[in-house]
């Protein structure tokens, strides 16, 4: 019987594998790179062993480092979570090597299906050798791992030999291995996939259905079960196939088999070894604990002949530290507050004051709903991220909701190209227009030395604030009869709550400041000094560093003095585990290049000045 458990990943997955050991009793370890030393995952573990170093290559990869830590905390099983070394065959048989239980497949299960070249060979599919025009548009996939890493959708034939490079580089570094290969990208399908749990007594259960088809960077950003709208012989047909996958490789414990499905045909993709980060809307429409499951079929235990009755309908909305409208530009800084409705299941790695740092994947927390029909859960959830108290770094929530809300969603006609499609439109900022003045009264009030306003006469006012990329103003008074404020009747006002009365209707704003960064109810804002600093100037043609990270990549023999064409690739950040392409924004003359390889930039940092040309 499985007593102590070490989880070889950090943040929300190990936070979630925790949660489960703690019911059952099992004790927990964490392990934690520097960069995770206070992490959520390492304060709620009942013993934490430090791997050295932040890069995921010196700490999260280091499988034999792990099972040093495994031994040396006293644990006798180990699950891996996903991504790092989740679906590494190696690892799996040095845990097993060194006496301990392995909560997953059997190594060789792994090594057939992890490999996604191998694991299409297995079910009769053939990858891209030669693209040709004719081919395109082509997908190049890491063969390893997962996440949206390593992936590059290639539409023109030039620009093949790049991705591919870029690709392997990012692959490499995510999870230890290079290896990608090419297969044939389909615009129009839906990414659905089917949930398999196996015991160690022949039994394999197909846990129903996942749609996966809203994504970005081929990373999925809502999840929802059971896939709505295929049609019953599809469904039976995709069943039959998850289990054949699972059986061809004498597959034990939970795992994924994907698909990309067009019209009636579902066409093959890959299989994951491993828990998927979309698991919660399984759980909660067949009422089951995936990871308590794990453990028992990783002590013996077999499972029923038959799988429980799904019931209801769940979806998933992943919330990423991110800005999509910057190309999904990933984000940095203190997660002051994290709190959603009751009734939402929410899955994350982070507490209210956590950082968000630069050396790992940007999602801050998975926010889950469950109700009887897809309608009230979709419902349910974008009332909820609507409402959530999401304070920090910029977020990918109003996102969440807009896409929740959307009409291809809503009436279950989205495909994988749902943001290609819709992303300005679902990017457009709306921030509320009386979140200033609610900022300024609450401000006016909590600087008050008396704590409240006067009851004389006063000048008119202002404050200044940035919010949605724009400048505003606000202007507002004491009088005898109280506040006035742009034609806004000022009910009540402290420093957390302001009540304002627009055209008779009477509206709440929750305020909430952390330095100059405000948040009133979802709109966030940033207070300004009163007159713009004339020395914060930035020369034309700047680039500046998007986001915190490492220079990995300098475009071949570019000098300063080059010429450059407007959109030409001149460097590479990553970021959160992501490649960032930094490009000319003009046509014209390299006059200043301050990145190389291995730099750690700062977010604002210069990078590169195009003089354009005239």
């Amino acid at each position: 019987m499985i007593t102590s458990v070490l989880v070889a990943n950090r943040g929300e997955i190990a936070c979630r594998v925790f949660r489960t050991c703690r019911e059952l009793g099992i004790r927990t370890v964490a392990v934690y790179s520097d960069a995770d030393a206070n992490a959520l995952h390492t304060r709620v573990a009942d013993t934490a062993v430090r791997l050295p170093g932040a890069a995921p290559s010196d700490t999260y990869l280091r499988g034999d480092l792990i099972v040093k830590a495994a031994l040396a905390a006293g644990a006798d099983a180990v699950h891996p979570g996903y991504g790092f070394l989740s679906e590494n065959p190696g690892f799996a048989r040095a845990v097993l090597d060194a006496g301990l239980t392995w909560i997953g497949p059997a190594p060789e299960a792994i090594e057939a299906m992890a490999s996604k070249t191998r694991a299409k060979e297995l079910m009769g599919v053939e990858p891209l050798r030669e693209v040709t025009e004719a081919d395109l548009p082509v997908l190049v996939k890491a063969a390893a791992g997962g996440g949206g890493r390593g992936m590059r959708v290639v539409r023109r034939l030039a620009d093949l030999d790049a991705e591919l490079e870029a690709a392997r580089a990012e692959a490499h570094s995510a999870f230890g291995d290079g290896e990608v290969f090419v297969e044939p990208y389909l615009e129009d399908g839906r990414h659905v996939e089917v949930q398999v749990l196996a015991d160690t007594h022949g039994t394999v259960w197909a846990l129903g259905t996942r749609d996966c088809s809203l994504q970005r960077r081929h990373q999925k950003v809502i999840e929802e079960a059971p896939a709505p709208g295929l049609p019953p012989e599809l469904t039976d047909s995709l069943y039959e196939m998850a289990v054949r996958a699972a059986r061809s490789v004498g597959y034990v414990g939970a795992g994924t088999v994907e698909f990309l499905v067009a019209g009636r045909a579902a066409h093959f993709l890959e299989m994951n070894t491993r828990l998927q980060v979309e698991h919660p809307v399984t759980e909660a429409v067949y009422g089951v604990d995936l990871v308590a499951l794990q453990l028992r079929v990783a002590e013996g235990h077999a499972l029923d002949e038959e799988p429980p009755r799904a019931r209801g309908h769940a979806v998933e909305a992943r919330l990423y530290a991110e800005d999509p409208a910057r190309d999904w530009a990933p984000q940095t800084g203190t997660l002051h507050r994290l709190a959603v409705p009751d009734g939402i299941r929410l899955d994350t790695g982070f507490t209210d004051g956590d950082e968000i740092g630069v050396h790992y994947d940007p999602m801050l927390a998975k926010a889950v709903a469950h109700a009887p029909t897809r309608a009230e859960a979709i419902r349910a959830l974008a009332g909820a991220l609507d409402r959530a108290a999401v304070h920090g770094p910029p977020t990918n929530r109003d996102l969440l909701v807009r896409s929740l809300r959307h009409k291809e969603f809503t009436t279950a006609r989205m495909d994988t190209g749902f943001y290609d499609r819709h992303l300005t439109d679902l990017t457009e900022p709306a921030p509320d227009p009386h979140a200033p003045l609610a900022a300024a009264l609450a401000d006016t009030h909590a600087r008050s030395r008396f704590g409240g306003f006067r009851n004389v006469p006063s000048q008119p006012q202002s404050k200044r604030y940035a919010m949605a990329g724009e400048e505003i103003e606000v202007h507002y008074r004491h009088t005898r009869a109280g506040l006035e404020a742009d034609g806004v009747r000022v009910v009540h006002a402290d420093a957390a709550l302001v009540v304002l009365e627009v055209d008779g209707v009477r509206r709440n704003f929750d305020v909430a400041r952390y330095g100059d960064e405000i948040h009133v109810n979802t709109t966030r804002l940033t207070a300004l000094p009163r007159f713009a600093d004339p020395t914060a100037q930035i020369a034309p043609g700047s680039l500046l560093a998007p986001m915190p990270g490492t220079v990995v990549r300098v475009a071949d023999g570019l000098t300063e003095g080059a010429t450059v064409e407007a959109g030409q690739p001149l460097l590479w950040l990553e970021a959160m585990k992501m490649e960032h392409k930094i490009t000319a924004p003009a046509t014209g003359t390299l006059t200043a290049l301050h990145a190389s390889p291995g730099l750690q930039v700062t977010v604002g940092a210069l990078l590169a000045v195009v003089q354009p040309t005239p």
